[in-house]
């Protein structure tokens, strides 16, 4: 499925688990190089992603020139997000059209968020989904603009309080969108200690009616906390994405890359194969069970032709080839048709 089929097909209500719809984020750890941006695409791809995810924005209309860091500067010593963003801004139209057209080629989803008016006008004819970050949780006329294209937003949460995202899901509902909600904590790197994954149930509970997921920046590590956050329910899981995690800057470090991708993708397949069929049914595989470890009603004694069977002559135990247990009632009081002898399993067709 494609990421917009999750809104229409999935119905949160159901508390069922879903097998989660995986967004590489690269963002911009393509650092202005087409080359490394298809690499991006190749590997996320090859890793099993549904989608890899780019960021469009130029740092005049994102950050003023005194935005100072809120990032870990042993990894990125820029003080400045003006600076920073002003290193990887030069991707624009032309460039995500030519990586939309390549992602087609290589049959994973297209996805870029925008952080401005203009950006948005051109990525609505190359996506079917608009992400918001969670730093525009409170731009209303932002949010209000992206929801005039009329498609399903996703919307990241982080370092919100429950008012504020309630508002911005007011404002999305009021313009007729449908919402997905991810838990997402601003720390770049997050300590594992501040995942805080129970916030994806709080999520859940306080919009039961819509789809959550999770945006993580923990370290990769063994992608545990991806699996916890998919077995809490997250329909959605986005998780920043590099071709090489040695890299310097502030988006390399901390992301996973096509190996780690893999390894989450392969206990997902564990995981859900384990999960198995949410319906309630006995498996076919179980049908030997049913068979041999139930029981059936037994005659403890002889049972005579013509008498009524009363509860002392009979008792129940294995194999479940005879009468049910379940149906003791029914044949207390028939009578034998012919003598039977002690420890027969019962069947309907021995009685008047």
């Amino acid at each position: 499925m494609k990421i917009k089929d999750y809104f229409y097909r999935i119905n949160p209500q159901a508390r069922e688990f879903h097998r989660p719809y995986i967004i590489a984020e690269a963002g911009v750890n393509h650092e202005g190089s087409m080359d490394t941006a298809k690499r991006l695409v190749d590997e996320a791809a090859e890793g099993g992603a549904h989608a890899i995810k780019f960021q469009t924005y130029k740092a005049d209309t994102l950050a003023s020139r005194h935005s100072p860091a809120y990032w870990d500067t042993s990894k990125e010593p820029t003080l400045s997000q003006h600076e920073l963003f002003s290193k990887h801004d030069r991707f624009w139209k032309k460039e995500m059209e030519e990586l939309k057209k390549y992602c087609d080629r290589r049959n994973i989803e297209f996805m870029s968020t925008p952080f401005d008016v203009e950006s948005a006008k051109f990525l609505d004819e190359l996506m079917d989904v608009f992400k918001i970050s969670s730093s525009d949780i409170t731009n209303k006329p932002f949010i209000k603009y992206l929801c005039s294209f009329n498609k399903p937003i996703i919307l990241s949460t982080g370092a919100s309080e429950l008012w504020e995202i309630q508002e911005a899901v007011n404002w999305i509902e009021e313009a007729g969108n449908p919402v997905a909600l991810l838990h997402c904590v601003l720390n770049y790197p997050t300590p594992e200690k501040n995942a805080n994954l129970g916030m994806i149930q709080g999520l859940r509970k306080a919009f039961p009616d819509k789809l959550v997921g999770y945006s993580d920046h923990t370290m990769p590590g063994d992608m545990k906390v991806c699996e916890i956050a998919a077995l809490l329910g997250s329909v959605i899981i986005e998780k920043h994405f590099t071709h090489d995690k040695t890299l310097p800057g502030n988006d390399h470090y901390h992301a996973m890359d096509m190996h780690d991708l893999r390894m989450f993708q392969n206990s997902m397949d564990r995981i859900f194969g384990l999960l198995g069929d949410f319906r309630v049914k006995a498996l076919a595989d179980e049908e030997v069970s049913r068979k041999n470890a139930r029981r059936s009603l037994v005659a403890m004694c002889e049972l005579k032709a013509g008498q009524e069977v009363s509860e002392g002559d009979i008792t129940f135990k294995r194999p479940a080839y005879g009468i049910s247990p379940r149906s003791i009632e029914e044949l207390l009081g028939k009578k034998p048709l012919e003598d039977i002898p002690e420890d027969t399993v019962l069947q309907w067709n021995m009685f008047e």
